[in-house]
């Protein structure tokens, strides 16, 4: 199946069958995906406060009420409990299931954010001679835990997590330059050379993700991703909370040049 022309609608359909499970990088080509967390509403205000204060790691492009599994921004034609090839679902801070289907676990009380990711702008690296190494190599993209603190804010707090890109040297401009202009999906990246100066202890080993070649010539770069609200989840070991597996993004009707600001 031709996965990158596929539309956002039947991407999201296949996933509510069960029908696609893998890894979105690459699928629907063009179209922005998202990040998501499902919280308990008694939680969601504390959530919202983090996220506007860790913009880079967790810009937020949609909140659903509480129990809604649809969505008025970003897509028509949703499930939120479905439409995620992979899920995680979260009991007291730990990893208890792996589904494709959250509906056996939803509740009223549910409040879903829908937060911005860098699979869109990977388009835009492309566009601007940036291949990306994960795509070719039919994997998904490496992150990583680091040692940047978030700001706390409420309840939450936690590490930031980056995703990683290799990028020829003379490129890396350029990669800073593209992705600054898209700030809903996390900009421009944090940091870009040894690792270790964030906390990464072998590039070689993601803490999400897959690993990927670096060619002499290039430079890992990082980026803020939104895996971070899981390292709060994981911070703050709340009850109940579900989220996306990393890599598995929900794909939404906007398209990714919509988020580009001038």
């Amino acid at each position: 199946m031709d996965y990158k022309n596929l539309p956002p609608l039947k991407a999201r359909l296949l996933f509510r069958e069960n029908a696609a499970p893998l890894p979105t990088s690459g699928v629907s080509a063009g179209f922005v995906q998202c990040n998501l967390i499902i919280l308990p509403a008694e939680l969601a205000a504390d959530f919202k406060g983090f996220a506007d204060k860790n913009k880079a790691a967790c810009p937020v492009l949609e909140m659903t009420e509480p129990g809604e599994r649809r969505l008025k921004i970003l897509a028509a034609d949703v499930d939120i409990a479905r439409d995620v090839p992979k899920y995680r679902v979260y009991i007291n801070g730990e990893l208890k299931d792996e589904p494709a289907d959250v509906s056996g676990y939803w509740r009223d009380d549910l409040v879903s954010f829908m937060i911005g990711c860098s699979f869109s702008f990977e388009e835009a690296l492309i566009n601007a001679g940036i291949p990306m190494r994960h795509n070719e190599m039919g994997r998904n993209v490496p992150m990583y835990f680091t040692n940047i603190d978030c700001e706390p804010y409420g309840a939450f707090t936690g590490k930031m997590v980056v995703s990683m890109r290799p990028v020829k040297n003379e490129l890396i401009e350029k990669a800073y330059e593209v992705t600054g202009k898209m700030p809903k999906v996390h900009g421009r990246p944090i940091h870009h050379g040894d690792g270790g100066q964030i906390g990464i202890k072998d590039v070689r080993k993601p803490d999400f993700g897959d690993a990927v070649e670096i060619y002499q010539g290039e430079t890992p770069v990082f980026w803020p991703c939104g895996v971070t609200s899981q390292s709060a989840v994981m911070s703050l070991k709340p009850p109940f909370a579900i989220t996306h597996a990393p890599g598995y993004m929900f794909i939404s009707d906007v398209l990714n040049a919509e988020l580009m600001e001038n």
